[in-house]
């Protein structure tokens, strides 16, 4: 998607550590003129699936599943990385490893809002190394629900997570697929 692309050119910084820096505009500031562009795309590139909730993971993936969803006219579901008074009844959990934090979240979801008729499509801001992903795939599994599809703002290709995941037969588009990127600038790629 030519304007993630650009946008990330113009705005994105690249740190130590295979850490891409877009935080002025997808995952801490947020630009939502962009976002409705990005949701308008994954409602094209998955309109043939019959959506019936969206699935993504506390704090950067809300944002962009929130305004995807008006154009599937679906609600948002997010996995909890913590738990909470305000979470109560039977819960769905899974152990999912952060490459930008560096740690393992128990990730939950309230077995209330996920359910085996469910066709879900997981949104989140980036494709790494998968393990989020994996979370979100698993704790869907534990509700029966079918994973439709996934759809991601930034793959870093280089890092593996998406061939693994496309390995296993899901359906993955990403708008954004970072091909190498160094302190010097990035690339972007094709799958």
């Amino acid at each position: 998607m030519k304007i993630l692309e650009d946008r990330i050119l113009k705005d994105g910084v690249v740190k130590a550590g295979n850490v891409l820096k877009v935080d002025s505009f997808l995952n801490h500031q947020m630009d939502i003129e962009l976002f409705n562009e990005m949701g308008k795309e994954w409602k094209r590139l998955f309109a043939g699936e019959n959506i019936t909730k969206i699935l993504t993971i506390e704090a950067s993936g809300i944002g962009i599943a929130v305004i995807a969803a008006q154009y599937f006219n679906v609600p948002v579901v997010f996995a909890k990385k913590s738990q909470s008074l305000n979470l109560d009844g039977d819960l769905y959990t899974s152990k999912v490893e952060s490459f930008t934090h560096g740690r393992v979240y128990d990730v939950v979801v309230s077995k209330k809002f996920l359910h085996e008729d469910d066709n879900v499509l997981i949104i989140d801001d980036f494709l790494a190394n998968g393990n989020a992903l994996v979370g979100l795939i698993d704790i869907a599994g534990q509700a029966g629900a079918k994973v439709a599809g996934i759809g991601i703002a930034v793959e870093k290709l280089f890092q593996g997570g998406g061939d693994m995941l496309r390995a296993k037969g899901y359906h993955i588009e990403s708008l954004a697929m970072v091909e190498s990127m160094s302190e010097d600038g990035l690339t972007f790629g094709k799958r």
